[in-house]
């Protein structure tokens, strides 16, 4: 079993009412904050205006950067680095869901150095330094309140690349379920297939990857996606299936569960290709490529892994042949997927063709073998999308 180090230096507000305590928090890092949203959904829902009364209130100078897309780009990055420099930024705030938060990490990083950013992504440049950041949380997804990584891409490349660095963390980050009561359906959906892959990328490793209490665990939050996100979606304002998702999100990707793992992530690199090019939603994205991922490396050797999958979260009977169960687990997480997450199941069924695979599979394991569950070349990973089509 290997050693590990587990520390997550983010104090969490969770609940109704926590934004009381906004003004405290980001006024103890300085005066002048950038705080950094997305497309204007803060504004509707009157967020907005409840974050500003509380820096006024601190007495902070606020800057803004809006407009941070879905798959943030590295132009939002430079954008907020260069007000992060102009107007001397002390703390960053991030107001919304994954995407806003990763932008706003690689502003902090950003900040401290002179370049393009994207030399950040492209690990030319060591992040020893980031300005404070403080995040607001609005969906239930990429668990970025509580983890150092990122995602940024790259339309003039057609590049997606996520990286983690220790000075990225959050040093503080409030979550109130009532903020995702108007998340629509789709995006639910898609929120809980990213929370549902963290966990599936991190359960599914070799043997001396995890520990039975890690098991556990885990698979207590995968059940607990499935339970809870047919509801949220069916009940927008169910404050019990928003807190679910909403907690299960953070605890799925910050590093806890995963400790021992001992293998690279597989779903994540393949689908980054798919939403680097198209730009899709990347949950959906996410749906689409990990039960293929599933078939392709089911065999007598990853057969027991999907065995226990299949007996402790789906409750399938453990008398039956180890590869029976194993293949019934896929379909039950299929079904969940396509059925009730209601998401699109195949790559033909949102207008993508295999013109790109190529060069996708290329990317995706790095022009080697991608050290997944189970290793896989371009040519793995050309079958894997093809089986998506």
């Amino acid at each position: 079993m290997n050693s590990f180090v587990y520390d997550i230096p983010t104090r969490v507000y969770f609940g109704p009412d926590q934004l009381d305590n906004l003004g405290k928090e980001v006024s103890a890092f300085g005066k002048k904050a950038l705080l950094c949203y997305g497309g204007g959904s803060i504004k509707k829902s009157g967020l907005y205006d409840r974050v500003m009364a509380q820096l006024k209130a601190a007495g902070m100078e606020v800057f803004e950067l809006s407009g941070i897309d879905p798959n943030p780009r590295v132009s939002s990055v430079n954008a907020g680095a260069d007000i992060c420099k102009k107007e001397k930024i002390d703390v960053l705030l991030a107001v919304g869901g994954g995407s806003v938060l990763d932008c706003t990490k690689y502003i902090g990083a950003a900040a401290y150095y002179d370049g393009d950013g994207w030399d950040i992504l492209l690990d030319k440049v060591p992040v020893e330094q980031c300005l404070p950041i403080v995040t607001v949380l609005t969906l239930a997804a990429t668990g970025s309140e509580m983890d150092s990584g990122g995602v940024i891409s790259n339309p003039e490349t057609k590049d997606k690349i996520g990286r983690m660095f220790p000075p990225m963390q959050p040093k503080v980050s409030f979550l109130d379920p009532t903020e995702t009561y108007s998340v629509s359906k789709y995006q639910t959906a898609c929120g809980s297939s990213d929370i549902l892959s963290h966990l599936l990328e991190i359960y599914f490793v070799p043997e001396g990857g995890s520990m039975y209490m890690l098991d556990c665990f885990m698979e207590g939050m995968i059940k607990t996606v499935m339970k809870y996100a047919p509801i949220a979606m069916e009940q927008p304002d169910h404050y019990e299936a928003r807190a679910n998702l909403m907690w299960t999100s953070s605890w799925a990707i910050n590093g806890f569960a995963g400790a021992l793992q001992n293998c690279e992530w597989t779903c994540h690199p393949i689908e980054h290709e798919l939403s680097a090019i198209y730009d899709i939603t990347h949950g959906l994205g996410l749906a689409i490529v990990t039960p293929r991922w599933m078939r392709y490396v089911l065999d007598v050797t990853t057969a027991h892994r999907f065995y226990q999958y299949g007996v402790n979260v789906f409750g399938i009977d453990p008398s039956l042949p180890e590869m029976e169960v194993a293949e019934k687990s896929i379909e039950m997480t299929a079904d969940f997927l396509f059925g009730k997450l209601g998401l699109a199941s195949t790559l033909t069924e949102i207008g993508i063709d295999d013109s790109n695979f190529d060069i996708m599979a290329e990317k995706a394991c790095g022009g080697g073998i991608l050290q997944g569950y189970k290793p896989l070349n371009r040519e793995d990973i050309r079958k894997i999308l093809t089986m998506c089509l």
